[in-house]
């Protein structure tokens, strides 16, 4: 992969630095953020990038129902604690994972979200979570649970407000 090109990743912290990476026709395949030149965030892409896996479990470029039933299942088993932020997105913050969607093909594909151990804390919260506001950006997690509800639900079923 090349560099595709830099920016300003969030405008409340103007130290951090975008990098989009991308091979072929310059379309972005990852995107890296760095605080101070150190990598703390990677978004891939979920039409372009590479598979991203979880117990051998794709994350990337996933119907975003299915992706959350294997989610609610492994915190129904005790083996991951998910929970969702304001935006509705599911993730891990044990982890530092959060998953995403983007518009592809006329429906939408999941997109995950990483960030290091030392910002895994909160990450699944778009205020307080260090994942730079540009990530949050764009289409919100369907409600897979209630695609009527304006509401979202927490791992047990539960609806929050």
């Amino acid at each position: 992969m090349s560099e595709l090109r830099r920016f300003q990743a969030d405008p409340w912290f103007p130290k951090t630095l975008g990098m989009e990476f991308g091979a072929g026709r310059g379309e972005p395949a990852v995107s890296c953020y760095f605080i101070d030149g150190r990598l703390f965030c990677v978004a891939v892409d979920g039409v372009h990038g590479p598979q991203v896996t979880l117990w051998g479990r794709e994350l990337t470029a996933c119907a975003p129902a299915d992706l959350e039933r294997f989610l609610l299942h492994a915190d129904g088993c005790g083996v991951l604690d998910v929970s969702y932020g304001p935006r509705g997105n599911p993730g891990v913050n044990g982890l530092g994972l959060v998953l995403r969607v983007q518009e592809a093909g006329g429906g939408v594909v999941t997109r995950p979200v990483m960030v290091g151990r030392g910002f895994a804390d909160r990450c699944t919260d778009d205020w307080e979570g260090a994942i730079p506001e540009c990530e949050w950006r764009g289409r919100p997690w369907p409600l897979a649970h209630n695609a009527d509800s304006s509401e979202s639900r927490s791992p047990s079923g539960r609806r929050r407000n």
